[in-house]
């Protein structure tokens, strides 16, 4: 039996929590919080770190979890969502990255299912943290935006078969 893949993201905020630090994929280039798969035998947190590492330039520290989403269909894994404070480092373009930027929460970017909903989740600030399915990442959602931007979601279809294509 295949292991469960798990996803972990980080989500980093400006100091007065006004603005939110996204990164431009490489490979579909639309904005997105800094994340990806958690290897084997690292944790949760210590994966959510590395991505964000790998994505950004930033070394940052776990402030809180925010949420666990749970799959829906094949398109989505398991993924964890950590609230991260910036420890040291500058914004650095990666092989992962095309830009990163702060954008003010009211004036986000275009962004791909599910990210904006976890935005929301983390400013909500709830107690607890929330466990719940992952929203908006459905069949119906992908053949919409084929219909809307075709190669983006060409692009997609390729990771989801391992094929990263990287754009320079």
């Amino acid at each position: 039996m295949q292991a469960e893949r798990e996803a972990v993201y980080g989500i980093i905020f400006n100091s007065d929590r006004s603005e939110v630090l996204l990164v431009k994929r490489r490979d579909i280039p639309v904005w997105v919080l800094p994340g990806g798969g958690k290897d084997k035998e690292e944790g949760l947190e210590e994966g959510a770190v590395r991505e964000v590492l790998e994505e950004t330039g930033f070394h940052t520290s776990i402030v809180r979890k925010v949420a666990t989403y749970l799959p829906v269909n094949l398109m989505t894994q398991k993924s964890h969502l950590f609230e991260c404070k910036i420890v040291s480092g500058t914004a650095s373009i990666t092989s992962e990255t095309l830009k990163i930027q702060f954008f003010p929460l009211n004036q986000l970017p275009p962004l791909p299912p599910p990210y904006e909903g976890w935005i929301l989740d983390t400013v909500a600030n709830h107690p607890e943290t929330l466990c719940k399915e992952i929203e908006g990442v459905t069949y119906w959602v992908l053949l919409k935006l084929l219909c809307q931007h075709p190669l983006l979601v060409f692009r997609y279809l390729l990771t989801k078969m391992g094929i990263h294509y990287n754009s320079t």
